[in-house]
Formats: C-alpha cells, sequence, structure tokens
C-alpha cells in the first residue's frame, strides 16, 4: 500500500467514495481518531517503561535523563513518516527537537491501529499522517499538560502562569524544570481526559521548514538496520526455489547436488517452493541452482499479456460489466452529440521494484516466535505468522524494521515473505534464525504487480463544444477480489480501487455511463503506489486535452469550466499553470502539457515541459508541481515526496512493462525493466498551497498526474496521441 512522507509513500489505497470532499475526511478524523487516541491515553500497555519515566499515553516516553523517546505508529520505507509523526507529538509538547529519538510501535491494533483502515495496525493509502494528526496532537498536548501541572505543584504557582519552549518548563522568578527532571512527578499525576490545543499561529515545528528528518543520519552513516541488517546467533540464510510460471505446481525435487554445495545445511520443501538454507548467500544460491527441479506447467498462465489485452479489448467492445454509474439519459444525450471522441487505452503490469528486495528474519525458540522485517502491517502479519507458525498470537512478536522503499509491495493481505520465514524456520526443525532472502529476479518474477487494465472511452460532444455524454469501460483484474477484504470492500461488484479517480471525479461528468468487467488471472495483483489513480488519472487527463483540442479550446480553461463546485482542484490546476508559465511561448522543440488529479484526499497538479530526442524519445526537461494536502506538516518532505513522485511516475511512464509469455515474466533486473537514471530526472518545481484543512496524503497524490502531463505535451509537440503506455513503445516525430 503504496505511504506519506507528510502523509504517505506508498502504496495501498483504500479510498472511499465519502471522503471526495475534505471537510467529510475531516469529520471523520475527528470522529474516529479522538476516541482511538483517548483509548490510547487509558492504556496501560505501552512498552517496558523503566522506574521514574513519564509515560502518559503510548505515543510518548520521557526519562529522567531527558530523552524524549516517540513511540511511531507508522511503517517507516522512506517516506519521512517518523519526522511526521515526532513533529507533531513535538510541536503539541513543546519538546526540544534535538531530544526527540523514535522507535517503532509493537502489533498492537488496538493501541496503534489505523482507523482510516478499519482500525488495523498499518500503513498505507497515504494515511499515516491523515489519520494521526489529531491523535498525535492530543497526546503531545496531554504530556505537555501533566508536565506542566508538576512544576505547577512543584513551584506552588498556577499552571497558566508557566510557559514551555524546547523541553523547559519556566515560571515566575526565573523557575526552570526541563522534563526529564519532572517526568517522576508528572508520572504520578491523573492523565486528563481534555486538554487545549495549540493555536495553529503557534506552530513552531509544524509547517516550518527547518525540521530534519530523524533518519537521514543513520541511512548516511550505514548505522539505520535493515532486514539485511539483523545479526543474531546462529543466523542462517536462505532461498526459494520458486515455480517458474504463474500456476505452476512442483512434482518433485532431488536434493542430493545442492546439499553437496559447501555451506549448504538443509534443503526443504516449503508452500512457496524449495527452500535451500545456508550458512550465507552465496552458499544458498549455489545451493539453489544445483537443484534438480520438477514443475507441472500444465495450468502455467496467461499465455501472453498481448493476448490478455486482445481479450480485455474484445471484452471492452462487447460492453456489458458491472455498472458504477449510469445516467437514465445517457442514451439519448449521446445521440444528441455533434462530435464524439473515442479512444481505447491499455496499461501494462507493472512491478514495484523496491531497492530491497522482500526479506524477512523467523527464529522459533522455546515456545515462541520472533520475526525481523518490513512489518508495513503488523496486523496481517502478525496474524498469519502465529497461523504458519501454528502459535497463538501471543507467543509470536514482531521487530518491525525500516525497508529500503515499499511501494504498495510490503503491505498485502498474504503477509508473504514473513510467512515463508516462517515456513522455512518451521521446516529445518531446529531453534535457530532464518533470513530468507529475495534476489531482485525472485522478487520482480513474483507477480503482485499493479494489474494490466484496457480502458475504452466515447466522449459526445454537443454543438457548444461541451460534453454531452460520457461512457467509459474499464476491465482489468480487481486488487481486492482475491483478498480476506473483499467482502468489506468491494460493494455491488465493483472494487472502487479500480474505478477511483474514473467515479467519482471532480469533473462534471455529464450523463454518464460507467461500467467495469474485472476477468480473474493466474497472476497475482497488488495495488502500487497511487494504485487506481495510476491508469484512470491517465485516460482522464489526456481525455480532457483531447477534448479541449475537438472543441478548439485552451486546455487549461476547458478542465476549470468541467470544476463547479471544487476551488482547491481547480487551485492546484491555476498554480501550477502560473508558475509553468502556461501562457508564455516556449522555444521551438518544445512543448508544455498539463495535468491534475484528486487522489488520496490530496490535490495535485502538474505541468510538465518536454521536447524530443533526436531518436525521437520524450525528454521532461522541467515538471512544476502544485499541491494542495491541507496543513503542511513538514514542507521540505512535501517537496521530497512530490519530486520523488515524479521521478517514480515518470520511470514507469517511459519504461515500466511486465511482459508475460506462457505463465513466465521475462522482465526480472533493472536491465529489462528500467528504472529512471539520473539524467533523466528533470528540474521539479513544488508549490504548496497554504491551508488550513486538516493534512491529507502525500507520498501517492505526486504519482498520477505525471504521465497525462508529458504524454499531453507530447501531443501538442507531435500531434501523436498516446493510446498504450510505456512510452517507450512509440517513436514521437515533430510536426
Amino acid at each position: 500500500m503504496p505511504d506519506d512522507t507528510d502523509a504517505a509513500d506508498g502504496a495501498t489505497g483504500f479510498t472511499r467514495r465519502g471522503f471526495l470532499k475534505s471537510a467529510a475526511a475531516a469529520g471523520f478524523v475527528l470522529a474516529v481518531q479522538l476516541p482511538l487516541a483517548r483509548k490510547a491515553f487509558a492504556a496501560a500497555d505501552v512498552g517496558i517503561v523503566p522506574p521514574g519515566d513519564f509515560a502518559p499515553n503510548a505515543f510518548i516516553r520521557i526519562a529522567p535523563d531527558n530523552t524524549v523517546l516517540f513511540v511511531i505508529k507508522h511503517f517507516e520505507m522512506g517516506q519521512g513518516a517518523t519526522t511526521g509523526l515526532a513533529t507533531i507529538l513535538a510541536e503539541e509538547l513543546d519538546a526540544d527537537w534535538s531530544q526527540v529519538r523514535t522507535e517503532y510501535a509493537p502489533a498492537n491494533a488496538a493501541l496503534y491501529g489505523n482507523p482510516m483502515v478499519g482500525g488495523a495496525q498499518g500503513t498505507g493509502g497515504s494515511t499515516a499522517i491523515a489519520n494521526s494528526w489529531m491523535q498525535m496532537r492530543e497526546a503531545g498536548a496531554t504530556a505537555r499538560a501533566m508536565l506542566v501541572a508538576a512544576a505547577a505543584q512543584r513551584w506552588k504557582v498556577p499552571a497558566d502562569k508557566l510557559t514551555v519552549s524546547k523541553g523547559v518548563i519556566s515560571g515566575p522568578g526565573g523557575k526552570k524544570a526541563s522534563f526529564g527532571e519532572l517526568a517522576d512527578a508528572a508520572a504520578k499525576l491523573p492523565v486528563p481526559t481534555e486538554v487545549a490545543l495549540k493555536d495553529p499561529k503557534d506552530f513552531v515545528l509544524v509547517g516550518k521548514t527547518a525540521t530534519r528528518r530523524l533518519d537521514s543520519k543513520a541511512k548516511s552513516t550505514g548505522t539505520a538496520m535493515f532486514t539485511i541488517d539483523v545479526k543474531l546467533p546462529g543466523l542462517l540464510t536462505a532461498v526459494i526455489a520458486r515455480p517458474p510460471a504463474f500456476g505452476a505446481r512442483l512434482k518433485s525435487f532431488d536434493a542430493k547436488a545442492a546439499k553437496a554445495v559447501k555451506g549448504v545445511t538443509d534443503v526443504v520443501e516449503v508452500p512457496e517452493g524449495v527452500a535451500v538454507v545456508a550458512t550465507g548467500m552465496w552458499p544458498a544460491m549455489q545451493g539453489r541452482k544445483a537443484l534438480k527441479l520438477d514443475w507441472d506447467l500444465s495450468e502455467a498462465g496467461p499465455k501472453s499479456t498481448e493476448a490478455m489485452f486482445a481479450d480485455y479489448k474484445a471484452l471492452a467492445a462487447k460492453g456489458g460489466g458491472v455498472t458504477v454509474q449510469r445516467a437514465d439519459d445517457h442514451a439519448a444525450q449521446m445521440k444528441k452529440a455533434a462530435k464524439t471522441i473515442e479512444a481505447v487505452y491499455e496499461f501494462p503490469y507493472l512491478a514495484h521494484a523496491a531497492m530491497e528486495p522482500m526479506n524477512c528474519v523467523a527464529w522459533l525458540h522455546d515456545g515462541v516466535l520472533e520475526t525481523w522485517g518490513g512489518h508495513q502491517f503488523p496486523t496481517f502479519d502478525h496474524m498469519l505468522a502465529a497461523k504458519a507458525a501454528d502459535l497463538p498470537m501471543d507467543k509470536v512478536t514482531l521487530h518491525t524494521l525500516i525497508s529500503g522503499g515499499s511501494f504498495g509491495r510490503r503491505a498485502n493481505s498474504w503477509s508473504d515473505f514473513t510467512v515463508e520465514a516462517v515456513h522455512v524456520a518451521k521446516a529445518i526443525k531446529r531453534p535457530v534464525p532464518v533470513r530468507v532472502q529475495q534476489t531482485r529476479e525472485d522478487d520482480m518474477r513474483g507477480g503482485l504487480y499493479r494489474p494490466q487494465y484496457v480502458h475504452a472511452v466515447k466522449v459526445g460532444l454537443g454543438a457548444d463544444q461541451r460534453p454531452l455524454a460520457w461512457q467509459h469501460t474499464i476491465v482489468g483484474q480487481s486488487i481486492i477480489a482475491p483478498t480476506p477484504l473483499a467482502g468489506a470492500l468491494i460493494k455491488d461488484g465493483v472494487d472502487e480501487t479500480t474505478v477511483e479517480g474514473v467515479w467519482p471525479t471532480p469533473y462534471t461528468l455529464p450523463s454518464p455511463d460507467i461500467t467495469l468487467q474485472s476477468p480473474t488471472q493466474a497472476v497475482r495483483p497488488l495495488w502500487w503506489r497511487s494504485v487506481g489513480n495510476t491508469h484512470t488519472g491517465f485516460v482522464m487527463e489526456t481525455m480532457m486535452d483531447e477534448l479541449a483540442a475537438a472543441a478548439g479550446q485552451d486546455p487549461l480553461a476547458f478542465r476549470l469550466a468541467m470544476l463547479k463546485d471544487q476551488p482547491r482542484f481547480a487551485g492546484v490546476l491555476k498554480l501550477a499553470a502560473e508558475k509553468a508559465g502556461w501562457d508564455q511561448p516556449l522555444a521551438k522543440g518544445k512543448a508544455r502539457g498539463i495535468a491534475a488529479q484528486f487522489s488520496f484526499h490530496s490535490y495535485v497538479a502538474q505541468v510538465a515541459e518536454v521536447s524530443l530526442t533526436a531518436d525521437g524519445r520524450p525528454k521532461v526537461e522541467r515538471v512544476v508541481v502544485a499541491v494542495d494536502c491541507g496543513v503542511p506538516v513538514n514542507p521540505d518532505q512535501i517537496v521530497a515526496q512530490m519530486e520523488g513522485g515524479v521521478g517514480f511516475a515518470l520511470a514507469a511512464a517511459l519504461y515500466g512493462e511486465i511482459e508475460i509469455e506462457n505463465g513466465t515474466p521475462k522482465q526480472g533486473n533493472f536491465d529489462s525493466y528500467r528504472v529512471l537514471r539520473i539524467n533523466e530526472m528533470p528540474k521539479v518545481e513544488v508549490h504548496i498551497v497554504a491551508s488550513g484543512e486538516a493534512p491529507t496524503g502525500v507520498g501517492e497524490p505526486g504519482v498520477p498526474p505525471l504521465a497525462p502531463a508529458v504524454a499531453n505535451a507530447l501531443a501538442k509537440l507531435t500531434g501523436q496521441r498516446v493510446r498504450r503506455l510505456p512510452l517507450s513503445r512509440t517513436t514521437f516525430r515533430l510536426t
């Protein structure tokens, strides 16, 4: 579930139609977060708290040595959630930023649940800051109030005569005390049920650019602990020989040669394939090479992704499927159209390709299980690891570590890489820790891709050059259908993660007829950074440009005319256009394209300036971004996430594609699955809209507008409309 920096990475997408208005989102936050926060405040189980420490709730611990420890309930995968949550806590606590230390929360949904994903403990859908905003503010304000009360008792002065700044409480007559000096006394006071929050005008950390990231030093010095860095007594490494095709089944294997490799300790069959366990990664890989495996390929599939595209286009042309939205007058209005614009779009499978391939350490010993890994969704991982180990959940401990990216990959309802580590640890029948490490090829060829999609769109324009009717069919796998979440998240046959961005939409779509077909495939799908918006945004925003051209209108003006009662969406479009110099001419051989998307409750618009290389390839030179994500908790991190989103999206737009033949993915590493090179990264300018609205996501919303903005610029430059991604499939020529 590619989360947020200031509100998310990466990755899952639990969108809801009720969140279309930011006011509704804010109301949800207030209604759901505060009871959850107070539950956490009242809970006694806040981990092991040494004597003398002050732990007023599940998120804050202050030691007599003046250390301020924040327990971070969201997973860190590079998006900056750790710093974002700590910023909110430190703001209301009035802590000195140099005092702050962090640790990740244990698996405990009662204390650390995310109300925006049904109360499960997990990070995704760009919800980390959004769901925690009021909860963290109350947590910080509660601790502050108790420290002030302790100082007031000590000095026998009214609490309202005291001030707090940078971890020091000051009173009349020059009295001063640090948080650490007051920790023991504050710990003996009752926890208040209501506290006053700061007026935003008094913020000293939230919304400021000077707040440094808490994880930068450790990552820069190599001291940050990733799963591959875990060291335990007797730790073994395992790799798994996995099915060579989707749908393949293991018939038999011969481990004799593998066991003869020096360093190999075990060769065991597990549900995922055959695991070769060794004293290190190299012997494990060499042992896997030596295995003799016999696979049943009779049910391998799909035959090919090209055949899938043909099937999907045939389904779209045939019509039918589940109705997402339909106006009674659609057919009549389409008949009245003076002109119709039709297009069929094709989108490939996409891999997450996170820098750190999937891995997990599992240790079964003394009747308990411990795991170390990138536990992005501890609720799933805890439950499924316990099931795999045949242990009750109270005998399972998850140690959550930072990860080298996710983009949705580490948050899945199968907990695949956690469970496979438990399977291997159990299969070797010895109480030693085992790290199951996937290679890049294991990871990239293992499925859990952003699904392949086809969109068929027909729009009727009236004599006034305004849309009269909108017909739209989407064909592609449901991400939610194969998961335990299907019952709750699929309504009337509609997986909202497939249609988000088409319906609902901020644009006024007259007489809509929107349908969905969700064929199944052997390839297991998964959310990918910005989920459905990855394809719906491209279709909607390139179609807007095509309609504007047919109407003889400026693309920006055409959009703004369809944005009644959407001032925030219109606002980012206007801001991006203004900062990009939309009305100013460019040098010959360059063009601008614009696109915007409302996703994860945030508004993002982008203007891309594009030229062509000598061999007809797009070169994106500049991208101007405007983002409205409510209160900007950490502006620097918002900028970083927008920049990162542009780079991530541009790589996919230019090159991203997983092709399958007879059930086997062709791409397995970065030689064939290209990511963006540093010389291809455009100049990115980010403009943040000042706002007092509740914070919303930023980890994912920077992705959807990029590809359509580039495609729209290319259409201006070359006259060629892009119907299939990636762009590397097309050779462009200047008009």
